[in-house]
Formats: C-alpha cells, structure tokens, sequence
C-alpha cells in the first residue's frame, strides 16, 4: 500500500471578489493582488511533487494553475473537470452583495413592514429596516447550506457533485498512484474539505478559504 498526496487551493482574487461581486461561474479575470497570490502559493508549493493537475474550465481556475505549474515540470497529465467548479448563483451571478443587500432589503421591507401597516417611520429608520432586512436574506443565501439563489446552486447541490469528483478522484490515485493537484474555488473547496475532514455543515458554512493557502491531504491506495 502507497500514500499519495493531495494538495487543494484556491485561484487567486479576481476583479469580482475584489469588487464585492457574486462570482459564480462568472469568467473574472485575476487582479494583480489576484496574481501575487498565485505566485505565493506557487513558491509555497515549489517543493512539493505532482504527476496530476485538475483544473475548472474558469480561468481563474486555469491561470492560478498555470504559476503553480512553473515549478512542476514533473506534472505531465491536466485534467478538466468542473465538478471542482464555483457555486453557481444562478440570476446573482455578477449582481454586487451591496446591490443585492439593497434591493432586497426594499422588497422585504414592503412585504413585512409596510405590509403589516407600519408607516409612520422616519427615513432614517427605513432605511436602517431595509438594510437590516437585506443583510438577513443575504446571509440566508450567501452561507445558508441548504438554500439557493434562483437558478443557482446551495451548498447541499455543490456538495453532491463535489463527492461525485472526490469518488472518482479516489479511483484514479488507485490506480495511477500518483499525487495530485487541484486548482478550484472557494465553495468548492469548502465543500471538499467538509467531506475530507468530516466535518459539519455549520462549521464548513463558517471557514475562509484564503487565496494563497493551500490543503493537503494523505490517502493510502
């Protein structure tokens, strides 16, 4: 019986994350704070040995894969598959968490305040409601496990396919025995490590997942 490694990180920022935007399978670019970070990560990696790379077809994905490789002259095989893909938050995607926090602050608020006869508040205050009101849905949505933005994915949709790739994946370090690599995504990788580490939806609702870290599991095939 052999151990082979697994070494799992994030692509760098891109000009969304940077902006405070809904990503999803938005195709942003890396920012230059987005290419430092892949550059850290990749000397931090340096030293490690893979015959295996996966990447998303988001060139995030692919670009953070590409500093990474510099060093890796050893990894011959790359493997397309987006089941390591983002979240997908369907009609958010692209939309900024302050628009959204905004608008549908607005729409609960005349649903549940005005709704229920409250008129006599001051701007000041309806505001504060409102914002109030959105910052909750967000929250809901932004790290609520089990619900999806409209036409897109909850965390529970993600981790189905994430388990799908990581039964595979345990498949081909059967049989090829090799270490590999995976450039994916935030949620993605919250989702994987859930599965790995065993861990709890409500802890791996709570994780960072920083730009320039990377994780790195041992199994015996």
């Amino acid at each position: 019986m052999k151990e082979v490694k697994i070494y799992l990180f994030r692509h760098g920022e891109t000009f969304y994350n940077e902006k405070g935007i809904f990503t999803g399978w938005k195709d942003s670019k890396l920012s230059p704070k987005g290419i430092k970070s892949a550059r850290i990560l990749a000397r931090k990696l340096r030293n490690k040995k893979f015959q295996i790379a996966f990447y998303t077809r988001l060139s995030r994905s692919k670009d953070t894969l590409k500093e990474v490789l510099k060093f890796h002259p050893e990894c011959k095989k790359l493997i397309k598959d987006d089941r390591m893909i983002e979240r997908n938050y369907g009609i958010l995607n692209g939309t900024s968490h302050e628009a959204f926090i905004r608008n549908i602050g607005k729409r609960l608020y005349k649903l549940e305040v005005e709704g229920d006869l409250i008129y006599d508040l001051n701007e000041k205050n309806k505001n504060n409601i409102i914002s109030l009101l959105g910052k909750q849905e967000y929250d809901l949505i932004h790290r609520g496990y089990n619900i999806p933005p409209l036409k897109g994915e909850s965390f529970a949709m993600v981790e189905k396919r994430v388990a799908s790739f990581i039964k595979d994946l345990r498949k081909l370090l059967k049989k090829k025995k090799a270490n590999v690599a995976i450039s994916a995504h935030g949620n993605s990788i919250r989702l994987f490590r859930k599965i790995m580490e065993k861990s709890t939806k409500e802890e791996a609702v709570k994780w960072k997942i920083p730009y320039d870290k990377y994780y790195e599991y041992s199994i015996k095939v």
